[in-house]
């Protein structure tokens, strides 16, 4: 591991213009490329103090040797620059927005004498023009099943193709119209080029064009008393419409845009792309990807943008079509903090101005949120595959056992989190995971009375104390032939019977070291505590002055945020709960005749104050305990409540 400070340039010595730089390892590569506004300010942020860096920054810095930079004289430059040298060097601290190989797309090869039609995955090649990418490979085989009746291309093998031209015989779709069976010769070549260069003309978005000609050619062989013609070809413009209608109209103006959406945490981020052409959506993709950096929102528009619209560039010159490389519009949820440059680099990949902007209302604002739910649900969908999987388990708990100095893997852990609303209703949760998996059943609340107004240190020792005061009570040795744990009336385990291997708390050094000094107290030497702080995501051990970095892309850290998360979600939802509750009756403070139990009654009954003041007078004195008069000195009481809101 290197020392930041052995290759740190003098500070007098970079320039405080835009450019671009790059670190170095070792063997001279290029491990990071990055743009700055101020050369200066930005290098210098990477020689602080490294505790305050990121885990993968922190990574990256201690891994170089060398940095150097290039000024440039704008910030477009800085980003046509860095983008070419993201390309060439292919660094690896940077995220890259590969392409996921396997995304299918439907891929003409034009190259080809007889044009063929075909699902494809893989690399791009020259002289083939592909279509999508689509999300299922089924999609597309469904859309070209609809497709060949009105374009009956060839989509059958090279090496079926010359077995069907030496027998002389087409094969099942050239009897039945959906191949015009150029194989054996029943149409020239330049005619299925003619059927072919069609097909993709349909694709590339000139839909209506081609249903409104169709629609004359009926009209025509109707008029010409050529009624199986004038049939076939209504048949026709069905399939396409059928076809058309699987690209549903989102935006009835006839955009050319893509929208852009992200959801993440501290490590990863998921991003979708819709690619909407002529009003319709025509593709979809999206990615996870480790986040190189504390960023935002913004950050990540940045990097995505200046990434996929390069290499969509390049794509569109091997002959990929969806519609343009660069749309008219992009829609993203923030603006990157050089959104000036942004759009001026866009607007000179397409050759026209390109808009960058966050859809406010309308139908673009409806879709924008559209695809954000769907970055959520690929983003949730990716965080279950992990949690799902077995392997991934038993290396998170392996790597657990290894970076923490276990004597075993921590099969049990549990996990305790505080929440309040600024000292007040304060609650805790126990949270259990057994082998890696939820046990909700176990899960355990706590109102807090003692440590609440102590701050959180001193909730975490309350807690500890508690539950593990418990423990020691319910694993007693009990009457003769009772087993120490057991409910000797159910023959269950007790609440609190059994230890954890791993206590985990939210927060860092001081959580960690007061759970453990309750521990040493209580006489507990077999429970190994861990703090893990959020901001950081780092590791702390009681006592010891600096934090554990697990690497960030192991299984094990995956794990631990997955138990912290967990814990502060039900910990939240037990604080929502009591807070709404203390609002609740405190509406009803001050009614003459009305104490705490008539006030629960009251929201029993009721449900809420909501439905309590929605109610008359009758239906109050329905509870048991309120008469007439306490029922209209509520109505009162409420009513003039109301009338102070409107206020």
């Amino acid at each position: 591991m290197a020392d930041p400070s052995t290759y740190r340039p003098s500070p007098g010595s970079i320039p405080e213009e835009p450019g671009v730089y790059k670190f170095r390892d070792a063997t001279k590569r290029v491990i990071y490329v990055g743009k700055a506004k101020s050369l200066r300010s930005r290098l210098n942020s990477y020689f602080a103090d490294l505790s305050g860096l990121h885990p993968r920054t922190r990574q990256m810095v201690t891994t170089a040797a060398s940095v150097e930079w290039t000024v440039v004289s704008t910030e477009v430059e800085a980003l046509q620059l860095e983008y070419n040298w993201i390309k060439e060097f292919d660094p690896r601290f940077n995220v890259r927005y590969r392409d996921d190989k396997s995304y299918p797309v439907l891929a003409v090869t034009l190259h080809e004498e007889f044009p063929r039609l075909h699902v494809y995955r893989g690399p791009r090649k020259k002289g083939v023009r592909y279509f999508g990418p689509y999300a299922h490979a089924w999609a597309i085989r469904e859309t070209l099943d609809l497709l060949l009746r009105v374009f009956p291309a060839r989509t059958c093998s090279n090496g079926v193709f010359r077995r069907h031209g030496q027998i002389g015989r087409p094969c099942l779709l050239g009897y039945i119209d959906k191949c015009s069976a150029p194989c054996v010769g029943r149409v020239t070549q330049e005619t299925h080029r003619g059927i072919v260069d069609d097909f993709c003309d349909f694709l590339s978005g000139r839909t209506d064009a081609m249903v409104r000609k169709l629609e004359r050619d009926m009209a025509e062989a109707a008029e010409n008393l050529e009624f199986e013609k004038a049939a076939r070809l209504r048949d026709d413009i069905g399939a396409l419409r059928r076809a058309m209608e699987k690209q549903a109209v989102v935006l009835g103006d006839g955009t050319d845009a893509d929208l852009v959406a992200f959801a993440h945490d501290e490590l990863e981020a998921a991003v979708q792309v819709f690619h909407v052409r002529g009003g319709r959506v025509r593709g979809q993709r999206g990615w996870v990807i480790d986040k190189a950096d504390e960023m935002g929102v913004p950050e990540l528009v940045e990097q995505f943008l200046t990434q996929f619209y390069g290499e969509q560039v390049e794509l569109a010159e091997q002959g990929t079509d969806l519609g343009t490389p660069v749309p008219r519009e992009v829609l993203v949820p923030e603006l990157p903090e050089d959104a000036e440059a942004m759009t001026e680099w866009l607007s000179g990949l397409r050759g026209s101005r390109v808009q960058l902007r966050v859809p406010q209302r309308g139908d673009k604002r409806a879709l924008a949120e559209t695809v954000e739910r769907n970055a959520q649900e690929a983003f949730q969908q990716h965080k279950l595959r992990r949690a799902g999987d077995l392997t991934a388990r038993s290396a998170a708990l392996a790597e657990l056992q290894e970076h923490l100095g276990l004597d075993s893997a921590p099969l049990r852990i549990e996990c305790v989190d505080i929440s309040h609303t600024q000292g007040t209703d304060v609650v805790a949760s126990l949270v259990v995971f057994e082998d890696g998996v939820a046990r909700k059943s176990e899960y355990r609340r706590f109102a807090l009375r003692e440590a609440a107004t102590e701050g959180d240190v001193a909730a975490i020792a309350e807690v500890v104390r508690r539950r593990f005061a418990r423990y020691q009570t319910e694993t007693q040795e009990g009457l003769a032939g009772e087993k120490p744990g057991i409910d000797p009336e159910t023959g269950r385990p007790r609440k609190f019977a059994y230890p954890p291997n791993l206590l985990v708390v939210d927060g860092a050094g001081p959580q960690a070291t007061a759970a453990a000094d309750v521990l040493a107290e209580m006489g507990i030497t077999d429970i190994a505590v861990v703090g893990l702080a959020k901001r950081l995501e780092e590791v702390w051990l009681p006592g010891d002055p600096d934090p554990v970095i697990l690497p960030r892309t192991s299984e094990a850290l995956y794990l631990l945020q997955r138990v912290r998360d967990e814990a502060h979600r039900f910990a939240i939802t037990y604080h929502r709960q009591k807070r709404a509750k203390h609002v609740q009756v405190s509406a009803l403070d001050g009614v003459p005749g009305l104490g705490q139990a008539r006030r629960a009654a009251l929201i029993k009954h009721f449900g809420s104050v909501k439905r309590l003041k929605e109610a008359g007078v009758d239906e109050i004195a329905q509870v048991p305990g309120v008469g007439k008069r306490t029922a209209e000195a509520i109505f009162a009481a409420l009513a003039s409540l109301g009338e102070s809101e409107k206020k």
